[in-house]
């Protein structure tokens, strides 16, 4: 699998953060399974310290699958994950954490049911239940995702006091059972990060390269996160093309891409 000049700049980058903005078809995948061959051939980087970061686990899979053919086969012990899955394996390290700490879209339907009930909040038809139900969902979700205090956030779908009356409620009961919501990952691992920075450093120190995939569907959140990794972290290496970005409804923002150069 041969690579063009473009590809073979950012594959042997040496030192120092790399941002790679790769179109459609420009072979992002096998880019990244490169520079992680590249890293450990050419500059003798230790497996075990390489952390590779996407947004689905099928794409981690594709990620690790390629890499290991690269490899001809060779099983090395890279991280590949999931935003969710690398920072909740962190915060169950952190806290003693487990599956009865994880509110399921059943318990967290209920849980706004009760909310609804208790302000006497009048909703749709039964019939349409669902669908508000997850439309609220997605608007609490969204809180998180762009790291905005809810005294500042404005719901596009729902009356604004209403809603962060609601949201507050919700918070106040999550805290009440000890219970995470899918965004409440990475909150409370950045959380953890600012607070205990030993622990981040920790971290850093067993991955000190950092490889995040499909960079344009990062959201602020995330993209916080990945700030206070590589505050003191060796490398960061990201990918992707601003212009391809699908999950602008859940918070992802082509801004990080220009925050990042900023950063760099």
């Amino acid at each position: 699998m041969s690579l063009n000049k473009a590809q073979k700049e950012a594959v042997s980058h040496k030192e120092g953060p790399c941002l790679v903005l790769a179109g459609p078809g420009s072979g992002k995948t096998l880019t990244i399974a490169k520079r992680i061959e590249y890293l450990i051939k050419v500059y003798k980087v230790r497996p075990e310290e390489i952390l590779v970061i996407t947004f689905t686990k099928y794409a981690a899979g594709e990620m690790r699958d390629r890499f290991q053919y690269v490899m001809e086969g060779r099983k090395l012990p890279v991280t590949f994950g999931t935003f969710h899955g690398i920072f909740y394996g962190i915060l169950k390290w952190a806290y003693k954490l487990d599956r009865s700490n994880i509110l399921s879209e059943e318990e967290k339907n209920q849980l706004l049911k009760e909310i609804l009930k208790q302000m006497d909040w009048e909703q749709t038809e039964k019939s349409q239940e669902a669908d508000f139900l997850q439309e609220l969902s997605e608007e609490i979700g969204n809180v998180g995702n762009n790291a905005v205090d809810i005294e500042f956030y404005e719901s596009r779908r729902f009356p604004k006091d209403k809603f962060r009356e609601l949201y507050r409620i919700y918070e106040t009961e999550k805290k009440k059972y000890r219970k995470l919501d899918f965004e409440d990952m990475l909150i409370w691992c950045r959380k953890l990060f600012l607070e205990r920075p030993d622990l981040l450093a920790k971290w850093q120190e067993k991955y000190h390269y950092v490889l995040v995939d499909e960079f344009q569907d990062i959201n602020p959140l995330q993209y916080r996160l990945i700030q206070a990794w590589n505050r003191e972290a060796k490398e960061l290496f990201v990918i992707g093309d601003a212009d391809q970005s699908i999950y602008g409804f859940r918070g992802a923002s082509a801004a990080c891409f220009e925050s990042l150069k900023a950063d760099i």
